[in-house]
């Protein structure tokens, strides 16, 4: 048998490691597909091979700005990538490339180190640069400094339930209409254009422990039923190992397959 790519194979490996054929799996085809988006729902969530990073190009507009915050539903696919990755799939929003600092404008500082001192450091043309590269290093650390405290990163939040990106700053001061920002963001992956997704270890296991919790409340409304040869089903046994088997799985993926908590000091 081949390894499950698709929604209806995985069904498929499920049933059959629950006992089907030979056991007959009493569940609607919806509720296990149903089952088997909840499970992907976890991988892309706790898993860190469900999430892929991606940088969305944004051109503001004047509704960014009337609104003051960035509709990630409406930017196109990551840069960079293929297979339609847009910004409904976005999980988490890290960052947003800070503004200005164009080393392409003649009267910023940056452009005018990089005009006059790169050449120097390696020939020793003036005594500033003679000193090499501690004291250019130096400098621009200290250049660093001075633009974090006048003009310091812009702190970003993001839902991706509501799917909008706020920046803290007055849009009006610090935004124009044309202005291109980079989004550093994590996205869902596709299942169908990653089938691999479906024969991952974890998620065979998690969407075989709830389609067997769903089968399990399926018969346990019928518990206490005696069927043709004294047989009596037994559907909230059923129930309570998968509910075991489920929150084993989810303990796993909080310790071996979930990416750390960044934690901030200060």
């Amino acid at each position: 048998m081949s390894k499950p790519n698709s929604v209806d194979t995985l069904i498929e490996y499920c049933f059959r490691r629950l006992g089907a054929p030979v056991v007959d799996i009493n569940i609607d085809y919806q509720q296990a597909k149903e089952r088997i988006d909840d499970a992907l729902e976890l991988f892309a969530e706790r898993h860190f091979d469900g999430v892929e990073k991606h940088y969305f190009k944004h051109q503001i507009t004047s509704s960014d700005i009337s609104n003051g915050y960035i509709d990630t539903s409406a930017l196109t696919q990551g840069a960079g990538y293929s297979g339609g990755i847009g910004g409904n799939n976005i999980v988490a929003v890290t960052k947003v490339l800070q503004f200005g600092g164009n080393t392409n404008n003649m009267f910023n500082i940056k452009y005018q180190m990089s005009l006059n001192d790169y050449f120097g450091i390696n020939r020793n043309l003036s005594y500033s640069s003679a000193l090499g590269m501690a004291s250019y290093d130096s400098t621009k650390r200290f250049i660093s400094l001075i633009e974090d405290m006048f003009d310091p990163e812009k702190m970003i939040r993001f839902n991706k339930v509501s799917n909008k990106l706020f920046i803290d700053m007055d849009w009006s001061e610090d935004a124009s209409i044309g202005e291109y920002l980079i989004i550093d963001a994590y996205t869902k992956l596709d299942p169908k254009q990653n089938p691999e997704i479906f024969d991952d270890k974890l998620l065979k296991e998690y969407a075989t422990a709830l389609i067997k919790r769903q089968w399990g409340a399926n018969l346990a409304k019928f518990e206490g039923v005696q069927l043709p040869g004294g047989v009596s089903l037994r559907g909230a046994e059923i129930q309570s190992e998968a509910n075991e088997e489920i929150q084993r799985i989810e303990e796993k993926v909080q310790l071996e397959y979930e990416l750390p908590i960044n934690f901030m000091i200060g």
